[in-house]
Parts: structure tokens; C-alpha cells; sequence
């Protein structure tokens, strides 16, 4: 997902103005003049850098926020004199210091602590690698990941993010929505082929979340990754609300997706009832 995206996707709840707002009290959302548009903006410069572009020089980062180059800049700067961002002539690059802000929410949420003992159960049970995301506008977010000892993919690590539409999480946290929700998600999406397996047609996508909507779980035969086979189911709170989801991961070398549903799924279950009892 590109740092430009995001910032719409930002800008679409927060004005980047502190103007008087004509929102009415009886609306949902904050007022616009409770919203520090300067933090959406420096969030949005932070988020700008990702894999594909590490380092960035001014032009590259307005263009990927939509700020001015000076306020770009202005931005940059901040960022470099706070130790969030390095400045090496005309490029700028994060530093290490911007793991702070995924440690502060690993050490004080609530969800990844009550998750991970019952993943690391499940996963070492199975032997197989297992992990619990989130959704993150377009993408889902690992909040809970282990490996259980097997090599499967890079992806299965803390803070990393992956396409909704092709993994097992995402889909079971999109069958979670109401379907006008989740049809309209789809409308917005890029669906790019990451594997020959990668359903990349959105009336197929939606038939396949009104699947998963009835199923109660998420099957996924190499989509994301060549060679991986994952089966996700998703985790409510004592309400009955999808909070997030937990999966089962499996090189598809080792068990056929049949095989998957019939010995991994009955874990899965027992691990969400016993999650729901805890949320």
C-alpha cells in the first residue's frame, strides 16, 4: 500500500485544517476542531517510507503525501531534529528510533498479550507456524506471530503487513463486515496477481468472502505466496465482535488444503472459543 494512499485514506476522516466544523454533536467522529492536522501530515511523512523506497528525498515525500515541498520540508526536519529521520544530503531515510512507536503499542495493547499464549499453544501443538492480524485499511496487520520451529514465509513477524484481499485474515475480517461494507472495499482495490493463484477478479473476491461469511473460516491455496496454504477463522470478544483473526500457516508441500481443514480447523475453533472467553 503506497504512503499517498494511506494519507487519503487519513484525510478522509481528519481535515487538515483546524477550521470551525459545521458536524453536528449528534454525528459519530470527532469535530474538526478537536483534530491536530499537524499530526495527521507528520504521521503521514513517516509512513511515506516503506520497503520499495527506504530513502526519499523532499520532492518524492510531498509527492507521496500531497503536502507542498516546503511543507514537506518543514516535516522532514522536525522529524530529523526529533531523531525520527536521518538526513544524508538531499535523501532522507527513518531511523530506528520509529520502532518506539510500534513497541509502545506491542507493550500496552491489551489484544497481542491475551493472543499470544493461545497462539503459541495452538502453533506448537500442530507444529505448524501460526499468527493473529488486524485490518489496516487495505492491508492486515501482524499483531502476534510464531513460527513453531517450521521456515514458512518473512511475512510472519510482528508489524508486518500483507494484502487483505489474498490472505486468510483479511477475508475473515472482511466477511466480518456488513456486505454493502466489504462490496465497497472491494470497489476500491487494486487487485494485483502475487501468485497465478491470486484471485484478481471482484465479483470472484466477493463470492469468495460471502463463502468464508458462511463458512465461519478463510482458505487460502497460494495466493500471497507460492507454496503457502493458510486457514484462518476470526476472533470475537465476549459481544460477539470480530476484534481480529488467527490463522494456521503450512507449506503446501506438507498437507493439502483438505488435509488443512480437517486437522488444523477443530484447533482453530477451540482456540477461538477459548479467545472469546478472554476478550
Amino acid at each position: 500500500m503506497s504512503a499517498a494512499r494511506a494519507f487519503d485514506d487519513l484525510a478522509a476522516v481528519a481535515a487538515p485544517t483546524l477550521a470551525p466544523t459545521t458536524v453536528s454533536a449528534n454525528e459519530t467522529g470527532p469535530l474538526k476542531r478537536d483534530l491536530v492536522a499537524g499530526l495527521e501530515k507528520g504521521l503521514a511523512v513517516i509512513e511515506a517510507f516503506d520497503q520499495e523506497r527506504p530513502r526519499l528525498t523532499i520532492s518524492e515525500v510531498a509527492a507521496r503525501t500531497g503536502l507542498t515541498r516546503a511543507a514537506a520540508r518543514r516535516y522532514l526536519l522536525t522529524l530529523t531534529h526529533l531523531g525520527f529521520v536521518s538526513q544524508d544530503r538531499k535523501m532522507f531515510a527513518l531511523t530506528p528510533k520509529v520502532l518506539r512507536l510500534g513497541q509502545s503499542y506491542m507493550h500496552s495493547a491489551r489484544l497481542p498479550r491475551i493472543v499470544e499464549p493461545e497462539l503459541h499453544k495452538l502453533a506448537y501443538a500442530l507444529k505448524e507456524a501460526s499468527s493473529a492480524g488486524v485490518l489496516d485499511g487495505n492491508d492486515v496487520i501482524c499483531i502476534a506471530a510464531t513460527s513453531a520451529g517450521r521456515v514458512v514465509s518473512t511475512t510472519l513477524q510482528p508489524g508486518t503487513r500483507v494484502p487483505a484481499y489474498c490472505s486468510g485474515v483479511g477475508r475473515v475480517l472482511l466477511a466480518a463486515m456488513p456486505q454493502a461494507d466489504s462490496d465497497a472495499w472491494i470497489a476500491r482495490q487494486e487487485l494485483s496477481a502475487l501468485t497465478p493463484h491470486t484471485i484478481t477478479h471482484a465479483e470472484r473476491l466477493r463470492l469468495e468472502i460471502s463463502r468464508v461469511r458462511s463458512l465461519g473460516y478463510a482458505c487460502i491455496d497460494q495466493e500471497l505466496e507460492m507454496g503457502l496454504r493458510t486457514l484462518a477463522v476470526p476472533l470475537k470478544n465476549y459481544r460477539g465482535d470480530v476484534v481480529a483473526a488467527l490463522n494456521i500457516i503450512v507449506h503446501a508441500s506438507r498437507m493439502s488444503m483438505d488435509q488443512m481443514v480437517e486437522h488444523c480447523l477443530p484447533p482453530l475453533l477451540q482456540a477461538q472459543a477459548h479467545l472469546r472467553m478472554l476478550l
